[in-house]
């Protein structure tokens, strides 16, 4: 059924496909049908970050970015679904055309740029949760915060979410926005997670509840960038690392028309980058931090990679995107 309804969704724009799938996909799920997509599914518990997953199977950020369609997403079976990325500010991000499919090597190019209704519509929707799964918020600074005030959404953010919020992500990977990337490294980076730890504190205390963070890596780091983010991971007590984000490599893609796009590339082309960032990762934090992967995720092999290279959960997107909830119910088969 998806891959008929699929081929109808592909024949238009990518952007407004996107919008018309999710919003078909809330209908189903209020009329009770959802039945009709979701495949059977055994439950495979993971206890990580203090957080019980039904299964490892997540739902990435960048499909839910306003909250709307979490509820749907999240009964078609997967064990978590992330939402986001928001910022504290409403914005529209970058000009379209901004998000592009290169069909032939099952990818997507987007540079959407963060485009959200802001964190308090966001906090609105999640207040209507009906799904039982862990949901985390992945939140982000507004592109007309300077680079080093980029604190500072972050924590008003991390204020108007943590009450709703399983876990908070951390994106400071996209290259969508100018600088974000910079926080990746050295003394922005130290102070960028002095600052969130503190906040972390000082939120804890005053709902009487730890909700863990997890921080969001680009793929394009090399084995020491990707040691030194790893220490100050550790360092500053993150709970989790989410690898990866997309990548603005375009190997595998040279051929496509859309190769010399600006903006991330997800799908096929980013496996084998995203499973080595993972096992680098691991082999940096060992058994300390938990690590969420993701990145060319399109089969359950693919899946067993990331977990053989040591991630601990694995998230879907483009994969999700071209097969369908059929995915879930196949990795699910080998994890």
């Amino acid at each position: 059924m998806y891959l008929a309804l699929r081929k109808l969704l592909f024949s238009l724009d990518p952007e407004l496909s996107h919008h018309m799938s999710l919003e078909l996909l809330n209908v189903v799920e209020r009329l009770k049908l959802i039945g009709l997509l979701k495949p059977e599914l055994s439950a495979k518990p993971r206890e990580i970050m203090g957080l019980t997953f039904a299964n490892p199977v997540g739902l990435a950020a960048g499909l839910d970015k306003n909250g709307q369609y979490f509820n749907a997403l999240g009964a078609l079976g997967f064990g978590f679904v992330e939402i986001g990325t928001v910022t504290p500010r409403p914005q529209k991000g970058n000009p379209k055309p901004r998000l592009f499919r290169l069909t032939e090597q099952e990818a997507i190019i987007n540079r959407m740029g963060f485009n959200n209704k802001g964190v308090d519509y966001l906090v609105a929707q999640v207040a209507k949760r009906r799904y039982r799964g862990v949901l985390g918020i992945n939140i982000g600074k507004n592109k007309s915060t300077p680079e080093e005030a980029a604190l500072q959404d972050y924590v008003v953010a991390m204020e108007k979410v943590y009450a709703q919020a399983d876990y908070i992500s951390i994106n400071i990977s996209s290259p969508n926005t100018p600088g974000l990337r910079n926080l990746q490294y050295g003394e922005s980076l130290n102070a960028l997670l002095l600052g969130i730890s503190d906040k972390r504190k000082m939120l804890a205390d005053q709902h009487s509840r730890l909700v863990p963070t997890a921080v969001k890596v680009a793929p394009d780091n090399d084995a020491d960038g990707l040691r030194r983010i790893a220490d100050a991971l550790v360092e500053h007590e993150i709970d989790a690392v989410i690898a990866t984000n997309t990548t603005i490599s375009r190997g595998g893609v040279e051929n496509s028309e859309h190769a010399n796009e600006a903006g991330g590339l997800s799908g096929k082309p980013l496996r084998e980058l995203a499973t080595q960032t993972i096992a680098t990762l691991k082999s940096c934090v060992g058994s300390s931090l938990p690590i969420i992967g993701l990145g060319g995720i399109a089969s359950a092999e693919d899946a067993k990679e990331k977990l053989d290279a040591g991630a601990d959960l694995v998230q879907l997107y483009t994969g999700f995107i071209y097969r369908g909830p059929k995915l879930i119910e196949e990795v699910l088969e080998v994890v």
